[in-house]
C-alpha cells in the first residue's frame, strides 16, 4: 500500500510540461481541472487544463522583468472579496474549497495571474482602450438604445444606518426597521431631517456622497429614481443595520448607464484582441516543453 501511495505521489509531481524552466505537475493539472468543473461547471480536456496552465505560468513570469507593487496584497484583497459574495469568510471559503478537493492556492494562483495580466495589458495598450464620445455615440446609436438609461444622473446620497450590533436577533432589525420608517416619514428636507437623523439614538450619518447613476447597481438606480430630492429611500437590511439614503441632490450628466454599458463592452473587445496579441508574441518567445 505503502509503495502504491508513493508512486501515485510521484506521478502527481511529475511534470508535464516546463515553462522557461517552471515546471506544470500532473497535480496542478488536476486541481485547476477541479477549479474549472467548480466554478463552470464544465470538464475540459486534459490538453486543454495543460494548455490554460502553460499561459497562467507566462503571466505570473512576467513579474520578472515588470515590478507591481502590492500584487500579494491585491490577490489577497480578491480573495476575500470572492469570499465576501459567497457570504463567507476567507477562511470558510477555504475550507469549502477544500472539501472539493481544491487548495487555496489553486485559485490564488490564477488569481494572480489575472491581476497582472490585467494591469500588463492596460498599461502596454493604453491608447487602445481610450474611447471619444462620438466613438461611443455611434455604438450607442446601433444599439437602438432608447430607453431612459441613456440619460445619466449625478446623484447627491447622505447614507444613514441604523446600527445593529453583530449577532442581534431579527427582532432587533424589524425593530430598527421601524425607526428608519418613522424617520422616513418625518424626513422632509435634507437641511432638517439630518439633524433630526442625528438626534435619533445609535444611528451614523455618514459623508455626503456623489454618485452617478452609471455607476449604481440597477435596482438602486430604479429607488432613487422614485425618490424625491430630500426625501428618504426605503430601508434596507445590512451587516451592520438597517440603512436608508437621503437624496439631497440630483442633475442630468453626460454619462447614463447605457454609455457606460458601451464604454465597458468597447473596452473589453480591445482588451480581448490585446490579449491574444500579446500572448501569442510571449509564447512564441518561450521554451514550452511538453513531457
Amino acid at each position: 500500500m505503502a509503495t502504491a501511495m508513493t508512486m501515485a505521489s510521484r506521478a502527481d509531481a511529475q511534470a508535464v510540461a516546463i515553462v522557461n524552466g517552471d515546471p506544470i505537475t500532473g497535480f496542478d493539472v488536476e486541481q485547476r481541472a477541479k477549479l474549472i468543473q467548480l466554478s463552470t461547471h464544465q470538464t475540459k480536456s486534459n490538453k486543454e487544463v495543460v494548455e490554460e496552465l502553460i499561459n497562467e505560468k507566462i503571466k505570473v513570469q512576467l513579474l520578472k522583468r515588470f515590478a507591481i507593487e502590492g500584487i500579494d496584497k491585491d490577490v489577497d484583497n480578491a480573495y476575500a472579496n470572492m469570499a465576501r459574495r459567497m457570504r463567507a469568510t476567507p477562511k470558510q471559503f477555504s475550507e469549502n474549497l477544500e472539501k472539493s478537493g481544491i487548495k487555496t492556492e489553486t485559485l490564488k494562483s490564477r488569481i494572480k495571474a489575472d491581476l497582472i495580466w490585467g494591469q500588463i495589458i492596460r498599461g502596454k495598450y493604453q491608447s487602445a482602450f481610450q474611447f471619444s464620445d462620438q466613438e461611443v455615440n455611434a455604438r450607442l446609436k446601433t444599439k437602438n438604445r432608447g430607453d431612459e438609461n441613456t440619460v445619466g444622473y449625478d446623484y447627491t446620497l447622505r447614507p444613514i444606518l441604523f446600527v445593529v450590533p453583530r449577532g442581534s436577533p431579527p427582532a432587533a432589525f424589524e425593530a430598527r426597521v421601524k425607526e428608519a420608517e418613522a424617520l422616513r416619514a418625518r424626513f422632509q428636507s435634507c437641511d432638517d431631517g439630518i439633524a433630526l437623523a442625528r438626534g435619533t439614538r445609535y444611528v451614523a450619518v455618514r459623508t455626503q456622497v456623489v454618485k452617478s447613476s452609471a455607476e449604481l447597481p440597477a435596482q438602486l438606480r430604479d429607488v432613487l429614481a422614485k425618490t424625491e430630492i430630500g426625501r428618504l429611500t426605503a430601508p434596507e437590511t445590512t451587516a451592520q443595520g438597517v440603512e436608508v439614503y437621503a437624496l439631497c441632490g440630483k442633475r442630468q450628466s453626460e454619462s447614463g448607464p447605457a454609455k457606460k454599458e458601451i464604454r465597458d463592452e468597447m473596452f473589453n473587445e480591445a482588451f480581448e484582441i490585446a490579449s491574444k496579441k500579446y500572448l501569442k508574441e510571449l509564447r512564441d518567445q518561450s521554451m514550452i516543453e511538453y513531457r
